[in-house]
């Protein structure tokens, strides 16, 4: 990666705020993220946080950057990228955008033909714990060189890894939606050890421990989920005894159900 990149943020919200700081943290040094918002409060709460740069508006942030990383919400995208398309300064100037449902194809059409390259990425909340999981796809410009360096970016807020574009709305219903899916479970599972006597404190610590450690094994032994469930389940025991309950109440299916539910949702927000 060139240590002398420069990036430029458009909003710091929670997704953006927490790209942010892994890049100052594991990649960067801060004079050289630039960073913009139109509540300006965040912005000063970074930079006092982190020692990054403000710029007053989005001709700035060009003016003192080489790659814009878009952060606000999709729908700000009509507004914004005529924008930068005004204000881009120079070809090697380039773009990543994090716009759920928002299709290179629809990002490169605000700009004139050739567009800058453009890299759309589908990350997920848990940025905002250095755990993220993040799907990286190319625009029609975007070379190797481009997507290396947004994989650089996004593994400093957790793992990341490329894809062909028309599998980002499937992302988006899995890892994009998945953490709201798993706090459901972990809900339930705490709810389930009250109800069978334990604390809501200790059954909330129980529950998220059980799913952090499981996690871990997880992807520390490389082994598929089933192997390691069947490993803990011993014939006639306690866990064969709740597993039957959950098959009996068609957990797969539910899951598959809200999967399918949320990448439908994201076809439906892209057209």
């Amino acid at each position: 990666m060139d240590t002398k990149l420069r990036v430029g943020f458009i909003a710091v919200g929670n997704m953006g705020g927490a790209i942010v700081r892994g890049v100052v943290r594991d990649l960067l040094p801060p004079d050289q993220v630039w960073i913009t918002d139109v509540y300006r409060p965040l912005v000063d709460q970074l930079c006092e946080e982190l020692g990054v740069n403000s710029a007053e508006d989005i001709a700035q942030l060009v003016e003192n950057v080489d790659c814009l990383l878009y952060a606000a919400k999709p729908n700000n995208v009509p507004e914004v990228f005529p924008e930068i398309a005004a204000t881009l300064q120079s070809p090697s100037q380039w773009i990543i955008s994090i716009a759920a449902g928002v299709s290179t194809t629809q990002l490169e059409s605000y700009f004139t033909s050739p567009p800058p390259p453009i890299v759309r990425v589908m990350p997920n909340i848990a940025a905002s714990v250095g755990e993220a999981i993040s799907a990286i796809t190319a625009g029609t410009t975007a070379t190797a060189e481009h997507l290396t360096v947004t994989e650089e970016i996004f593994n400093a807020a957790g793992k990341s890894l490329i894809m062909e574009e028309r599998h980002l709305n499937a992302v988006t219903g899995l890892s994009g939606s998945g953490p709201a899916f798993v706090f459901l479970f972990i809900e339930a599972f705490a709810d389930a050890g009250v109800q069978v006597g334990l604390t809501r404190p200790d059954a909330y610590q129980l529950a998220v421990q059980t799913v952090l450690g499981a996690c871990r094994m997880l992807e520390e032994t490389g082994e598929h989920p089933a192997v390691l469930k069947n490993r803990v389940t011993t014939p006639g025991g306690t866990t064969a005894a709740g597993l039957y309950a959950l098959e009996d109440g068609r957990l797969r299916a539910v899951i598959a159900d809200a999967v399918s539910a949320a990448t439908k949702r994201s076809e439906e927000l892209a057209n």
